[in-house]
């Protein structure tokens, strides 16, 4: 599957000049943009910084033809399309999908990197959507990376940073950096607004993955579980959304006010129970990635960093494996959540993980389908083809799970 994408360009003073010929990219997924940046730079000898999805010729992602908002800095020479567009300002727009919101950011970013005693010396947009924007920045010391978060991910820079306590679990050793509580990308700048600079975490993203190096990520993030757990309340307050306990079911409810919850609707009535009952299996709140499947994992076979904490929270540390095990056979989840649950044993004696699991199966689609509701409420309009079935399809996949 392929995406044909029709570009409307501004000039450099935010105003519109018209529309490039379609083209094809091959990538179908809506957010990313390195091939259409890369596709007009090579048809057109353009350069431009895309700004947001404008609309598409279906109802969600992925594929089919999709119009972008872009911006360029010189006078394009070919021949553009006269087009009607409404550019009118949206109170949830995020400041990289207004005209020189990129720049802005790619400035920052090279700022930061000068003070840092790093030359910039290509830069290249790569995605842009609701959930973020992300550019790369080669430096003569090598790469690094430009992400830019809405205010419900804000936190994420804050949990990469967050700093270790060296009397908490002494002997753990993890990638990344040392002083940090997690294994994630190392923060060289952020602003508190959104935009941090991370350095290059080298490796693959481990999409396919297969059972045991799934096995090998669990085992290396239950010990930043451990680590996280005698925190918890620090990364509360210094902002880590919390979702511990009872909390948790006043945080579902709320975030999907609104929308037709019929499907989970008993799950919904008792889950205040339920999550009681989670709470007597006597396991401890932590830090939970909130997505963590492999293609949020970085590296190689021998070494690996969990990426994208942007949906992290304080809560049950059931949801990363639950998430872990979403897409493999029943027996090398079994073996997985066993493994999971024996650790969690050792370290809480007492605790009985395998429950925790059974009573939060159900809950953690449910979770899910708060998530995209939150992300619907915070975005403008026009970007909601991105999850606005996510939200029933979570609830159905809520309802159909023991």
């Amino acid at each position: 599957m392929s995406r044909t994408v029709t570009l409307i360009l501004l000039d450099a003073a935010g105003r519109p000049l018209g529309a490039l010929p379609p083209f094809g990219v091959p990538e179908p997924w809506w957010q990313e943009v390195g091939s259409i940046v890369a596709a007009v730079r090579q048809r057109h000898g353009l350069e431009v910084a895309v700004l947001r999805l404008l609309d598409a010729d279906r109802p969600a992602p992925p594929g089919g033809h999709v119009r972008y908002v872009a911006q360029v800095v010189d006078a394009p020479a070919v021949s553009l399309e006269p087009v009607a567009v409404d550019l009118a300002p949206h109170p949830l727009r995020q400041p990289w999908a207004e005209a020189g919101g990129p720049a802005d950011s790619v400035a920052w970013a090279t700022g930061e990197l000068r003070r840092l005693g790093q030359r910039v010396t290509a830069v290249a947009q790569q995605r842009t959507w609701n959930l973020s924007a992300i550019w790369r920045l080669d430096t003569d010391q090598g790469p690094a990376w430009l992400k830019q978060l809405p205010p419900f991910s804000r936190h994420e820079p804050t949990v990469l940073a967050f700093p270790v306590d060296q009397g908490v679990c002494v002997g753990v050793d993890l990638p990344g950096d040392p002083n940090s509580l997690i294994n994630g990308p190392v923060v060289l700048a952020a602003d508190g607004k959104g935009r941090m600079l991370l350095a290059n975490v080298p490796g693959e993203d481990r999409y396919g993955a297969g059972e045991g190096e799934r096995a090998a990520v669990a085992a290396e993030h239950h010990a930043v579980q451990l680590r996280a757990c005698e925190v918890v309340g620090e990364l509360v307050a210094a902002g880590v959304p919390d979702l511990r306990g009872a909390r948790l079911a006043g945080w579902i409810r709320e975030r999907l006010a609104g929308h037709d919850v019929s499907a989970a609707a008993g799950l919904l009535d008792g889950l205040d129970h339920r999550l009681r009952q989670v709470g007597d299996c006597g396991l401890p709140d932590t830090l939970v990635h909130g997505d963590l499947h492999p293609g949020n994992v970085r590296g190689d076979d021998g070494h690996r960093t969990v990426i994208d904490w942007a949906d992290s929270f304080a809560g049950h540390p059931a949801f990363d494996i639950l998430r872990l095990t979403e897409d493999v056979d029943a027996g090398a989840a079994a073996r997985l959540i066993d493994a999971w649950a024996r650790r969690w044993r050792t370290d809480v004696p007492g605790s009985d993980p395998h429950r925790a699991v059974d009573l939060l199966r159900p809950v953690a689609p449910l979770r899910l389908a708060a998530v995209y509701a939150m992300f619907l409420d915070a975005i403008e309009p026009s970007e909601h083809p991105y999850h606005v079935h996510d939200v029933p399809a979570a609830l159905a996949r809520a309802a159909a799970t023991p």
